[in-house]
């Protein structure tokens, strides 16, 4: 069965996850004890059920403990087990509870000492929940969706669902320096070295996917030099990694205001790798 479990932090996006992926056809369960999963995925597969989506937060925090070890067993039955984990930066999630006017999951759990008015502010509840996840968040691949909106969340959950049969996947994916470093990226690259198109007016508002910008950019021989450097960096590393049997590997490529240089770069390097890898490009700041 290929199964698919979805944690990370609340507010993070794990309940847009979940829809994609029923509506590709999994079959979804939500906040799923951890202990249960292997009974759940004994019937389902008496069932004939082929592929299933399992959310697990720290709501089952007595539990949570248990998980590697099942996910684990699984493997050694034969199942195609994926964790993604969705995280995000504690401002971007208070905005979103305050938004949302939702209380956090943990918010209803006591302080230690049963205290009936011990319970623990909204900030007080992520750190907790951040503990809680600490060791889960290392098996599977993690998406921050801190600057992501709800249709390029759904995006990229479905590149990456598309992505399950690879046995390594590189994702180049492009972002602003001023709007702060993806929490998921495994590499990261500053091309902001390299000279920026911004101040060309007639391509301020044009961005590294266009004609004007490549061509500008490929004129520039530090441009070249950057490329060069980043690509045998990870042709060398790469055989590394797969060797560890890891599933996904993010290399983010930063610029100021992620729209000319790191765009560029990032397409361009998606373009070379794609001749031998499985390649998902995304940019962070692009519409």
């Amino acid at each position: 069965m290929r199964i698919v479990l979805i944690t990370g932090i609340s507010g993070s996006g794990k309940s847009v996850a979940l829809n994609v992926l029923e509506d590709t056809g999994f079959y979804c369960v939500d906040n799923l004890p951890p202990a249960l999963l292997a009974q759940l995925v004994t019937q389902l597969t008496d069932e004939g059920t082929q592929a299933l989506a399992v959310a697990v937060d720290a709501r089952s925090s007595q539990s949570l403990a248990s998980l590697p070890g099942v996910v684990s067993d699984l493997r050694v039955q034969g199942h195609d087990v994926k964790i993604m984990f969705l995280t995000a930066n504690t401002h971007s999630l208070v905005a979103r509870f305050s938004e949302t006017r939702r209380s956090h999951p943990l918010s209803h759990e006591l302080k230690p000492g049963h205290n009936p008015a011990a319970r623990r502010t909204l900030i007080e509840c992520i750190l907790e929940e951040r503990e809680r996840l600490s060791t889960i968040e290392q098996l599977g691949h993690v998406i921050d969706t801190s600057e992501l909106s709800a249709n390029k969340l759904r995006a990229w959950v479905k590149d990456l669902v598309q992505s399950e049969n690879a046995p390594l996947t590189v994702f180049f994916e492009s972002f602003a320096f001023k709007l702060g470093v993806p929490l998921d990226a495994d590499f990261v690259f500053d091309v902001r070295a390299i000279p920026n198109p911004y101040y060309d007016l007639s391509l301020r508002p044009l961005n590294g996917r266009d004609a004007p910008v490549i061509a500008f950019l490929d004129a520039q021989p530090s441009a070249d030099e950057m490329f060069k450097d980043i690509r045998d960096f990870i042709t060398k590393w790469l055989p590394s990694f797969k060797g560890d049997n890891r599933s996904y590997l993010t290399v983010a490529i930063g610029c100021t205001g992620g729209q000319h240089r790191s765009v560029y770069m990032a397409e361009r390097l998606a373009k070379h790798f794609h001749q031998s890898e499985r390649v998902v490009l995304r940019h962070r700041e692009q519409s």
